[in-house]
C-alpha cells in the first residue's frame, strides 16, 4: 500500500530534481516550483508525516486559535506553541519602546553567530514571558493584525460589519451541500500592507459527495520542509471537525501550491527525511460529545497510533 505520506514526499523528489533557484523576502534563497497539487485520501488515517516528528499539539492548539478568532499570540504561549514568535517579536523590537540589545536582521545572525543567537533567545524569552504575563503589553505587542483567525471569523466589510465565513460555510454544508460557493477566504488585498505575514494560506473549497466531506486548499506560498507539513495536518484535522459537526464522513484533502519552495538551509534536512521509510498513518479521535466545531478544546482531539522517525530541526526564516 501507498503511505498515505508519499504525496509530500515526491513533492520535495519534484523540487529538488525540477525546482528554480530563486531569491525571497528572508534572503535565503530558495529551489521552488509553481503550482503544485497532493491529494490525501482522509479515509486511510490522518495525514501527519511519519518521516520526521511532527508535533500534533502545536497544529491542534494553532488551528483552535484560528477557529476561536484569535490574531494575539498570548493564547498560542499560553499552550506552550512558538509557531508565531518571530513575527510578533519582529514588531517589539522595530518598535520606539524597545530599548534591548540591536536586533538587526536577528533571524541571519542568529544562525551564524553563536554568541548573537544566546542574546536573541533570550530577549525572544522576555518577550514571550511578558506576553503570557502582561496583558496589556500582549494587547500591544501580541496581535499580528488581520490574520487567519479575524479572516475565518470576522471578516470587515465596506459596511462596518463582519463576516462570520466559518459558521456560513458550516451552515451551507448542512443546508445546501451541492453548494460551489462553499468557499473561506483569508486574502484580504485591502490588509495585506498591515498583517505581520500576509496569508499563505488564502483560501479553501468544501465539497460534498456520497456523504462525504472533502477540502481543497490553495497555498499562495509554501515553506515545504517546515510549513507545508503543519498545514496539511491543520486542514486535515479542519475537515475532520467540519465532517463531524455536519454528520458526514471524510473525503479527501486536496492541496494545492502556488510557489512550493525548499529554503536553501533546509536541503540536508529533506535529503535525510527522504532516506527514512513511512511508517504507518496515526488515526484521528474526536470527543463525540462535542457537536460544534467552535466549542472543541485542546482534549478533545487526539491521535491514536502515532510512531514516527525523530524530529530533523531546521531555522525558519523570517
Amino acid at each position: 500500500m501507498t503511505a498515505l505520506e508519499e504525496p509530500y514526499l515526491q513533492l520535495i523528489r519534484d523540487i529538488l530534481e525540477k525546482g528554480h533557484q530563486k531569491g525571497d523576502r528572508t534572503k535565503t534563497g530558495t529551489t521552488s516550483l509553481f503550482g503544485y497539487q497532493m491529494r490525501f485520501d482522509l479515509s486511510q488515517g490522518f495525514p501527519l508525516l511519519t518521516t520526521k516528528k511532527v508535533p500534533f499539539g502545536l497544529i491542534k492548539s494553532e488551528l483552535l486559535w484560528f477557529l476561536k478568532g484569535d490574531t494575539n499570540i498570548q493564547y498560542l504561549l499560553q499552550h506552550n506553541n512558538h509557531i508565531w514568535d518571530e513575527w510578533a517579536f519582529k514588531n517589539w523590537i522595530e518598535s520606539d519602546e524597545y530599548t534591548g540589545p540591536d536586533m538587526t536582521d536577528f533571524g541571519l545572525r542568529a544562525q551564524k553567530d553563536p554568541a548573537f543567537k544566546e542574546v536573541y533567545q533570550a530577549q525572544k524569552k522576555q518577550f514571550c514571558d511578558r506576553i503570557v504575563n502582561d496583558d496589556e503589553f500582549a494587547a500591544k505587542y501580541g496581535n499580528l493584525g488581520d490574520v487567519y483567525g479575524a479572516q475565518w471569523r470576522h471578516w470587515k466589510t465596506r459596511t462596518g460589519e463582519t463576516i462570520d465565513q466559518i459558521k456560513e460555510v458550516i451552515e451551507t454544508i448542512k443546508t445546501d451541500p451541492n453548494s460551489r460557493r462553499m468557499i473561506v477566504s483569508a486574502w484580504n488585498p485591502e490588509d495585506v500592507p498591515f498583517s505581520a505575514l500576509p496569508p499563505c494560506h488564502t483560501l479553501f473549497q468544501f465539497y460534498v459527495n456520497d456523504n462525504k466531506l472533502s477540502c481543497q486548499l490553495y497555498q499562495r506560498s509554501g515553506d515545504v520542509f517546515l510549513g507545508v507539513p503543519f498545514n496539511i495536518a491543520s486542514y486535515a484535522l479542519l475537515t475532520h471537525l467540519i465532517a463531524h459537526e455536519t454528520g458526514l464522513e471524510v473525503g479527501e484533502f486536496i492541496h494545492t501550491l502556488g510557489d512550493a519552495h525548499i529554503y536553501s538551509n533546509h536541503l540536508e534536512q529533506v535529503k535525510e527525511q527522504l532516506t527514512r521509510t513511512p511508517k504507518a498513518a496515526p488515526k484521528l479521535w474526536l470527543n463525540p460529545a462535542k457537536k460544534d466545531v467552535l466549542s472543541f478544546e485542546m482534549d478533545d482531539i487526539k491521535l491514536e497510533g502515532y510512531e514516527s522517525f525523530g524530529p530533523i530541526k531546521a531555522p525558519v526564516a523570517v
